[in-house]
């Protein structure tokens, strides 16, 4: 009986133990362990791009990126060993990229194109029985060099409107001076002014060119001015002579 009752108070702990070394060596392919996150989300040409790994474990044998939908050695970009001195080992998909491993699990893609666009997948070999994953779509855009109006944002907007708002007002009000100015010079130059400036040159007009105009058209009266003239200078001569009295 003493037997027996060892027996089943040893029997809990052993298969405790035999639970837990399972969960350790048992092949594990996780996918929600991880998560990769994109910075910036939205990618542009020639714009550096960080797929950062969360979740990571802190002790791991390597870890491996991929471009594509399946992952072997087609599509393999690199392999990152942290115990070798040289620890990123490029694969077949790099090609002329300019991509840089980090012992986080991290990728930096520099000088984004749009054909390094498409699904990119990191596998974490924590230990031989356990890989863990993640994948994420990478879109690189390109970039707009005539941007549309409609798109623009509120700050270009509100800026556009500080700026055309005063320039607006100065046209308005360097307007508004001179169409005062312009105003004020025509009433300077109103009809009854003119009337007084033409009625006051009237007279002169009549005593000067009108009667040298009379006179060039009768010749007869100019005589008879002259005449007139010297009969009244020789009887002015004659009264002059009157005084003079015989003694």
């Amino acid at each position: 009986m003493e037997i027996l009752k060892g027996t089943q108070g040893s029997f809990p702990k052993v298969l405790l133990l035999t639970a837990s070394i399972l969960a350790l060596w048992l092949p594990q392919g996780s996918w929600a362990t991880l998560h990769i996150q994109k910075i910036p989300e939205r990618p542009q040409k020639d714009q550096d791009l960080l797929l950062s790994v969360l979740g990571v474990p802190n002790t791991f044998q390597d870890f491996t990126w991929y471009l594509g939908e399946d992952t072997d050695g087609g599509t393999r970009l690199f392999t990152y060993i942290p115990e070798l001195q040289r620890p990123q080992r490029d694969g077949s998909a790099m090609g002329q990229r300019d991509i840089v491993g980090f012992q986080n699990g991290s990728l930096l893609l520099r000088r984004a194109q749009p054909s390094d666009s498409g699904t990119y997948q990191v596998a974490v070999t924590v230990n031989p029985a356990w890989t863990m994953r993640a994948k994420t779509e990478v879109q690189v855009a390109e970039i707009n060099k005539q941007p549309s109006t409609a798109h623009l944002p509120l700050n270009a907007w509100m800026v556009a409107a500080a700026i055309i708002g005063p320039l607006a007002f100065g046209f308005f009000l360097i307007g508004s001076i001179a169409y005062l100015l312009v105003t004020r010079g025509w009433r300077g130059r109103s009809p009854r002014s003119q009337f007084n400036t033409s009625s006051s040159r009237k007279p002169y007009a009549q005593t000067g060119s009108g009667s040298l105009w009379a006179h060039a058209c009768n010749p007869s009266s100019l005589g008879g001015r002259d005449r007139k003239d010297q009969g009244s200078t020789t009887a002015q001569g004659k009264k002059f002579k009157r005084p003079h009295l015989n003694h």
